[in-house]
């Protein structure tokens, strides 16, 4: 699939950076990760893009976008928020925060708030075990976090 300049989604600054790493191994990862950095997801038009960029099938692009919870297919909500599911926040109540999440959002696991302001992910592990459990909010810790303190923490996150 070629694209044309009108369809092109990549910026000069990413399409810099894969010229870069074009001839590095590895760079198949390094710039997935350029292009989920600059758009908080793997768009499909990105994708083939990439595919072309590195003259590799864009199943192989899949592949590892698959293979890698890290990577995404979806656009994010706005605020994205993270639950510790690794085993001390799991032992201490990382579902019951995940359930008490959709309860509030009234969305599932891996979707994003009919407005687009939130979605919810549960993660192996955040590296905060001494503060389970813990959820982050765009990257901010909230360690020790209850139910009960589940919808104060995500009315710190509406409307900004």
């Amino acid at each position: 699939m070629t694209v044309t300049a009108e369809e092109k989604m990549l910026t000069p600054a990413i399409d810099a950076f894969i010229a870069k790493w074009k001839e590095k191994p590895g760079n198949l990862i390094m710039v997935l990760h350029r292009v989920q950095e600059e758009f908080g997801y793997i768009p499909r038009q990105a994708a083939f893009e990439v595919a072309e960029a590195l003259d590799i099938p864009v199943a192989k692009i899949y592949g590892v976008i698959t293979f890698y919870h890290f990577f995404k297919l979806t656009k994010p909500g706005r605020n994205r928020i993270a639950v510790c599911m690794g085993t001390a926040c799991y032992l201490k109540g990382g579902q019951d925060l995940i359930e008490e999440c959709e309860r509030i959002l009234g969305v599932g696991l891996n979707t994003v708030t009919e407005d687009g302001e939130f979605s919810v992910e549960a993660v192996r592990c955040i590296g905060c075990c001494g503060l389970a459990p813990v959820l982050t909010v765009n990257g901010e810790v909230f360690g020790n976090v209850d139910t009960k303190g589940m919808k104060k923490i995500i009315e710190q996150f509406e409307g900004k």
